[in-house]
This record gives structure tokens, sequence and C-alpha cells, in this order.
């Protein structure tokens, strides 16, 4: 029996009702929030609104999503945006806590001018106006987590402003096809991180940890230009890559370094955008996805049922699989932003404006930065598709897997094996199996030396492709051996003795006429079941291309002689 669910029905931007079967967890073309969970016997949330949905159909409406998002990156850096506390991961809990961090009396903040740099290459990047001077403000509200009672940050005139960012998702459906896409860019700013609340429910208490607060932050805010989780999601990713690439954040979002709020909200074309709902904290792409794609549900669910959408704050529950309320937005919290009282304006030069005895440890140049950035992601992928002739969206593939453009890379330099081979075995076999396993490529038994000398062997033609494979799985296992201990061991070397392997082939030709008539008769599976037998008899040792020349050479020489002559027509004595 399949249920009406609302999917996306053409990429990203009209939603309706459609029908998957329940007995997957996906439903055919669904959007990744679409998907069942719950105990046994058990209706979950989401569930419930897939029921619900049945109802729609007689009165089913087109219906446009808008969503944008406010993305949080950690700069990378060794002290906190105003005090010199160190910045280490896993810390012993309020061990690297300063005066200023705990806002102390007395204490003022001192910018850290390697975050100010970091601010400004990002903005760089992503094609933002660099603004040569902006100021500071302090946003206050009051969290046990927050000492001070105030966040510093940037409201009124951030660092960068008016940018955008391209990214590229796959159609079709095969996922052949790139599409590229462009989400603008409001505005970038600095701010400062709050410490971490621990909840311990054992005990009923709640714990404080200070040790994040005060860590500078990149608040990186994208306009309302994306429509679904798909888009969002592979927009996050692209940041992600670019920040690494410049090393302004090392943006792990297992580690909390970069996190995302996503504001979400569903119109009728033509009509007004509808209320938003706010969906706060998501570290991970996949949870990021899921979470807009059932909000955007929720909301067109309710809305059809007479409902209305409130100004709401939710949290995306992984377990369930869907959005939880928070806290309202309806009576608009006052967070007084007010001017910074302790810091200057923060004055950036380009070399047209830099004074002329300036210290350069002093300022900081934007046109020096400039022409410091590194090779982009965009441009990378550029470069494999001209270098080694791959298509577009395998060299999204090898960018977007952590540490697997490295392995890959790292391969080439090993290996005399063509680049199409190599790009092959890398993203079918070797991530096939990471993925199969649930590892990073950092966590693979298979080195890039290990699979570049395998490689080596197929190229040479010293091992089948099916005995390759064979190999490959013997090296996942980790047993210490190379390539070539392992095809000497098992003995999977191809055939070298091409006189023994002719007559092979003749005995299997001789064994089985009917087989041969038919491959006269120009039929494609018989001598695809001649090879099967040939290599049947070698255990996989005989190479299936030499075997079918081989084949096809016997066949041919066979219709040049014709028959015996014992049995030639109308032959006679006179």
């Amino acid at each position: 029996m399949a249920a009406p669910v609302l999917r996306c029905c053409c990429p990203g931007r009209r939603w309706a009702l459609a029908c998957i079967d329940r007995g997957s967890r996906h439903g055919r073309g669904a959007p990744p929030g679409s998907w069942f969970c719950g105990k046994r016997g058990q209706r979950s949330v989401v569930q419930q609104l897939l029921s619900a949905a049945q109802k729609l159909r007689k009165g089913e409406r087109e219906w446009t999503a808008v969503v944008g998002l406010e993305i949080h990156a950690q700069i990378s850096s060794n002290s906190k945006l105003f005090s010199a506390s160190k910045v280490h991961f896993a810390a012993p809990p309020n061990s690297l806590v300063s005066f200023f961090d705990a806002s102390l009396p007395g204490t003022l903040p001192v910018l850290n001018r390697r975050c100010v740099e970091a601010a400004v290459m990002t903005g760089l990047a992503l094609n933002c106006h660099i603004n040569k001077k902006s100021l500071f403000d302090r946003k206050h509200y009051f969290y046990a987590d927050l000492p001070a009672g105030y966040q510093i940050t940037q409201q009124r005139l951030p660092i960068a402003v008016n940018g955008s960012l391209v990214y590229s998702v796959c159609a079709g459906k095969k996922q052949n096809q790139v599409i590229s896409k462009t989400v603008r860019i409001k505005q970038i700013q600095l701010e400062q991180d709050s410490g971490k609340t621990l909840h311990d429910d054992l005990r009923s208490q709640t714990l404080i940890d200070l040790n994040r607060a005060g860590v500078g932050l990149l608040e990186v805010v994208l306009e309302p230009d994306m429509s679904c989780g798909e888009e969002a999601a592979t927009a996050v990713r692209e940041l992600q890559l670019i920040l690494q690439a410049l090393g302004t954040s090392q943006a792990n979002m297992a580690e909390g370094q970069l996190r995302v709020d996503a504001n979400i909200s569903v119109h009728h074309p033509g009509e007004p955008l509808g209320v938003r709902t706010e969906v706060k904290n998501l570290n991970s792409a996949r949870f990021l996805a899921k979470a807009i794609d059932y909000e955007i549900q929720r909301q067109i669910n309710e809305l059809e049922n007479g409902g209305e959408i409130l100004n709401e704050t939710r949290s995306f529950d992984y377990k369930l699989g869907c959005t939880v309320p928070m806290r309202d937005k309806e009576g608009k919290q006052d967070y007084r932003f007010i001017p910074e009282p302790n810091l200057p304006p923060l004055v950036l030069y380009d070399s047209a404006s830099l004074p002329a005895n300036a210290d350069p440890q002093q300022v900081i140049n934007i046109d020096q930065i400039r022409e410091q950035l590194p090779e982009l992601p965009s441009v990378t992928r550029e470069k494999l598709v001209q270098q080694y002739g791959m298509l577009p969206e395998h060299s999204l593939t090898l960018l977007n897997e952590v540490g697997l453009l490295e392995f890959f890379q790292n391969v080439i330099k090993e290996t005399r094996a063509e680049p199409k081979k190599v790009t092959s075995w890398v993203l079918n076999t070797f991530l096939g199996f990471l993925k199969q396993q649930n590892l990073a490529v950092s966590e693979s038994p298979v080195t890039p030396s290990a699979l570049a000398e395998l490689l080596n062997l197929l190229d040479r033609k010293a091992i089948s492709s099916a005995a390759a494979k064979q190999v490959f799985e013997e090296l996942w296992r980790n047993e210490g051996k190379t390539p070539a201990q392992i095809v000497s061991e098992k003995q999977l070397e191809l055939m070298q003795d091409q006189e023994a392997l002719e007559q092979l082939c003749h005995a299997m030709m001789e064994e089985h006429p009917q087989v041969v008539m038919d491959m006269k008769k120009g039929n494609p599976r018989a001598i695809n079941k001649l090879i099967g037998l040939v290599r049947k008899a070698t255990v996989n040792r005989a190479d299936p291309t030499v075997i079918k020349e081989i084949l096809e050479k016997q066949l041919s020489s066979r219709n040049v002689s014709g028959p015996s002559d014992g049995h030639r027509s109308g032959a006679c004595e006179t």
C-alpha cells in the first residue's frame, strides 16, 4: 500500500504530494527528510505526518520552500579572539580560561590579528566586499555559559558583505548531470563563541565549561536562495571545503567547529513569504538536509490542515528524524545592541590607502592577503577534469570525501596505470569498501602504495581484473602482505603460455560443437559461454580479452578452410 508524502517535484523548487512504498525507508524521489523511524509497533512523528497527508490529495497545491542559513565557523587560531587563552579541543573543563574569558572586572579585550586576517581571507575567497572600517557591538542575552551577559559581535558594520558562494549539485536519474547554483552571502562577521553547557541528568545538575568561551568565530550569513535540504547541505559542504583550503577554519563538524542554523518557510508561488522557523545547532550535513526537508513537510502539512506556523526556534532530534520546539520568538527578544566601548573601529588598508611609513605588524593589507589566496576547490576540480579527463561528478566526489583527493594523487604518482582506471578503482572499489565498513580514508587498511602496486600488476597484464579484485580483498584484510606476494601465494598470475591457451581453446570448441554453431550464426552469448568455460578450466588465470581473440581467430580459420575433404559435396571420380 502506498502512502502520499510531500516531496520535491523538481530539483529543489516545488513541493507537492507523491506516493512512496511503505516498505522502504526512503521513498523513491523523496527528499532525505522523508524517512520512517520509531520502534516496531509504534508510530513515529514522521509516520503520523505521512498518515495525515493522505487527506490532502483533493486540495493539492503547489508550494515553494525558502531556506536561508547562518553558519558559525571556528577560526583556526592558537588563541582566542580577545584573549591570550589557548584553543584546544577536548582539554580538561575550565582549563583554558583567562580572566577576560571569565569576565572579571577590569579586564579588557585585545583583538587577535590572526582572526582578522582569517576573516579577510574568507571574505575575499567568497567574492565579498571587504569593509575598510568595521565596528564591534555588544549583543546582550543572559545564559550561564556567557559570563559577561553579552557577546561581542559585528551587527552594524561587519568586516565583509555582499558575497556569493557557487556550489554544484548532481542531477539526473544517474546523478551524472552537474548543475552549478549560486547563493548570495549577506555578510561575514567576527564574534565570540559562548561556553558549553553540560547537563548531568543522573545528578540533576548543569555544569558549565568555559574553555570555548571567547573562541573566535566567523558567522557567515547566507541569503534565503535555497529551497531544499540537499541544496543547503551541498552549499555548506562547499563552504567547508573553501575554509579548509584557506586554512581559516578546520571546519570539523564532529568537533563543533562548524555549526549551522537554518531558517525555513513555505508559501504558494506568487504570494508573500510565509512565517519562518529556525532550526538551531545542526552539526552534520546529513542531519542538516534531513532537518530542512522534514521541516518543509511539517509546515506544508500544518498549513494544509488549516493550522498556522509559529515564529519559533526548533531543534532536530536525529533519533526520531524530526524537529521539536525549543522556544517561540513571538515576543521578539531585545538584544539591546550597543557599540563595544572597549574596542575602537577596525581599520583595514589596501595598497592604495596604506600609509607610507606604516608598520606591517600594526596594519592589515587587503591586497597582500588577496595575493596569498591558495587554490580554491572549484579550481582544483577544473584541473582534475582537464588533467586526468575525469567526469565533473567524479571530481566532486574526490573533493567531497575527506582525504580522498590526496589518496588519489598518491596512487597516481606511484602507478603506470591510466588515470581513468585509477579513478574507477578509487571511486568504485576503494570508496565502496570504505562506505561498507563506515571508515574514513585515513582509517583505510589499503595504502596508496599498495593500490598503486596492484594497478601496476593489472596494467602489465600480470593478473586479470577478477584476480585484481580478489587481491584487493586480501589487502583489505590487512595481513601485511604486498599484492605481489598475494598473487604468488594464490597463484593468480595470468597464463603466459600462448600455445597452451590456444590448445585449450581449440579443445573447448571441439567439445562444444553446438556452441560453435551458435557463434557462426552470430549469437554474442555463445562466445561468452566459451570464454567462461576456458576461464573456468584455467582457474580464472586467463585474460578474457586474449581468450576472445584466440576463439575468434580459430573460428575464422575454420570458416576459411571449410568442411573436411571426406565431406565435400558433389565430389566424384570420372
